[in-house]
Parts: structure tokens; sequence; C-alpha cells
């Protein structure tokens, strides 16, 4: 039994693509997760060094389990899956910028804050600063640093 010999013809179709880049859009349950999976084995199995590819999905959970599916995969062909990046956008962008953070000007073991640690440091901060005041508030500080983000300003 060929690798590919499980899949639906539209499936095979979206796993043959020859050139370039895939986009898999398509709704709940209907085979994105095993295209996707399917596409990056035909691929090693083709020769395609597994450090090369890059499939990207919404959660960690589902992107542990691709990873897990691509391996077993190459594993029922005789095949060896070198480490396609198989991971979140959010994942994904984390371990390039720690990958090239010397070349940005940064130290590789920088902290990413999400909302809520965002917001924490903010506190403290207008606490350290005696900033206390009702007119200021933390949430209202983080919207005017996130409009400056956005606008490419530099701290003053």
């Amino acid at each position: 039994m060929g690798l590919l010999d499980e899949l639906n013809p539209r499936q095979r179709e979206c796993v043959l693509a020859a050139e370039g880049p895939v986009l898999v859009l398509a709704g709940a349950g209907s085979g994105k997760t095993r295209v996707i999976t399917y596409r990056v084995a035909h691929l090693i199995a083709q020769g395609a060094p597994g450090d090369s590819i890059l499939a990207v999905t919404f959660t960690n959970k589902a992107a542990g389990q691709m990873k897990q599916r691509v391996l077993d995969l190459l594993s029922r062909s005789g095949l060896h899956a070198g480490e396609p990046w198989v991971s979140t956008f959010h994942s994904f962008c984390a371990r390039l910028l720690r990958r090239e953070a010397t070349r940005l000007g940064l130290r590789r073991d920088f902290a990413i804050y999400d909302d809520d640690d965002q917001l924490a440091a903010v506190k403290m901060a207008l606490r350290q600063i005696g900033g206390e005041e009702k007119s200021v508030t933390p949430r209202s500080l983080l919207d005017k640093i996130s409009d400056a983000k956005n606008r490419g300003a530099s701290p003053p």
C-alpha cells in the first residue's frame, strides 16, 4: 500500500501539488490536518529535507498531533523525517525571532508577555513611579503603547 492510497482524489490533488506553498482552507472535519500531514510526509519521501518544511496550525495540541502523524506515516514507509517545523504561528515566530535575535539587537532569552503579563507589568511600573492616578489606567496606558508600536514610534 502506497503512502497516498488512503486519501480521496481531492486530498491527493492537494498533497501532490508540485509548485510552491499550498494553503489548505476548508471547514471543520474536512480533512485539513490529514492533507497537510500527508503533504509533509510526501515531500520528505520525495527527498525534501524535513527541516526545510513548515506546517502551521492553530493550537499546540494540533501541532503536536500533526508532527506525530508525520513521523508515524514516514516510519510506516521506512523513511526518516528529519525535523519538519510543525507549530502554531506564534511558536514559529518566537522560534524564528530567538534564532535571529542577535541580528535584531536582542538577547535570545527575551520574554514574550501575554495580555495578563503586560497588564501586571504596567501596574507595577505605575506603582513604582507613583502614577496611580485615576486618569491613567493601566489599560489606557497599554493602549497608548500599542498605538505607538503600530505607528513604529521609538520610545522617548
